[in-house]
């Protein structure tokens, strides 16, 4: 076995989830390629005298029951998934595809159904020790623009970097979040203000998500104001959306568009919090710093920030609540068209690199 994938097995159930003696953990699995990988989850947590469970899914056959599934087909479903996850200690989600656009022919009322009662699921984990990846297949390599060799690469050398120095770094931004009233965001096709005040930051380093590297709260719900243009594309329902751009007037989004304006304004019109921001975050992983048109990895970009229309966290609640929640990145780096961030009218970052002191640190 590849020394990359037993070292990644152990910072996974070593550092991620930290998973004791005696603890159940559940392993999640959608992608077949990814089987190396569980092996050596399942070991590592034998190891240190864990109970591993595995639960694979295959995306062909998802989307073959997607295709004429039903409401109550699919309550049963998730209640399954959920009664599972109530007797599990911790959870490693593997996100995998052998093709990026396996739904994109769904109906979407059928995917409506899977979203809602997969939102349902996922809350069960609130109470878990978990963290969610993606394996390097092909399908992703091809997804980034690189071979399946250079991804490789990419993918070992994030998920098994210092995150404890990481963390570390995160600290003085944390701090400044934590103090900041107003932030203001110029760039490109951006002109956006809102206040932060009274919620709180939250360092990701690798305990939620792997690679990782982010730190987010939530804008005050109704404080949003101005526009945005997002620079980076972002895949949704097997769709590739490029160059969204909203409006906000008192938190809102009044304006949506893209190259899939009908579909974006369909997803925003899921529920009243969709059309609400639920996160705002910092990209700051060193060793990514160019897309992957993955978002799970592209909002930790070094230079970004993304914002999400839909729910936000328990963590850093500010009372906007969907079934959806979707991370849409700006990078600011000036090969991407720079841009500025202003803590109550103090520039904290320009063209991507953070100009205090405190931060230095955290740029690449």
């Amino acid at each position: 076995m590849d020394k990359r994938i037993q070292d990644f097995a152990n910072t996974l159930v070593n550092y991620c989830v930290s998973l004791q003696k005696g603890e159940n953990l559940l392993i999640s699995c959608t992608d077949i390629d990814a089987e190396p990988l569980v092996k050596a989850i399942i070991k590592e947590a034998y190891k240190v005298g864990a109970n591993p469970f595995v639960d694979f899914e295959i995306s062909t056959i998802n989307r073959a029951l997607m295709m004429g599934c039903n409401s109550k087909q699919m309550e049963m479903k998730f209640k399954n998934d959920y009664d599972l996850l109530k007797d599990m200690d911790a959870n490693i989600t593997i996100r995998g595809f052998t093709n990026a656009a396996e739904y994109s022919d769904v109906p979407d009322e059928k995917s409506k159904i899977m979203v809602e009662q997969g939102f349902i699921t996922k809350s069960g984990r609130r109470n878990l020790k978990w963290v969610g990846l993606r394996y390097p297949s092909f399908a992703v390599a091809q997804l980034a623009g690189m071979s399946l060799e250079a991804y490789e690469d990419f993918h070992y050398l994030t998920c098994n970097m210092d995150y404890k120095t990481m963390s570390k770094n995160m600290e003085p931004l944390v701090d400044l979040m934590n103090k900041t009233d107003k932030v203001v965001i110029k760039g490109e096709g951006t002109d956006l203000s809102f206040s932060i005040k009274g919620i709180t930051a939250i360092p990701c380093d690798g305990k939620v998500n792997i690679p990782d590297g982010e730190i987010f709260t939530a804008p005050v719900r109704n404080s949003i104001n101005g526009h945005v243009t997002f620079n980076i594309p972002s895949v949704y329902e097997s769709r590739t959306f490029e160059n969204i751009y909203f409006e906000f007037v008192e938190g809102k989004i009044i304006k949506a568009t893209s190259n899939y304006t009908e579909k974006l304004n369909q997803i925003l019109n899921t529920d009243e919090g969709a059309r609400y921001i639920g996160e705002f975050s910092f990209g700051v992983n060193p060793f990514i710093t160019i897309p992957t048109n993955d978002g799970g990895i592209d909002e930790k970009l070094a230079g970004s920030i993304h914002i999400t229309p839909g729910a936000c966290y328990d963590e850093a609640d500010n009372g906007n609540y969907s079934k959806i929640h979707w991370d849409l990145v700006l990078l600011q780096t000036k090969e991407y068209g720079g841009g500025e961030i202003y803590f109550d009218d103090v520039l904290i970052r320009k063209d991507g690199i953070f100009v205090i002191e405190e931060l230095i640190a955290l740029n690449p």
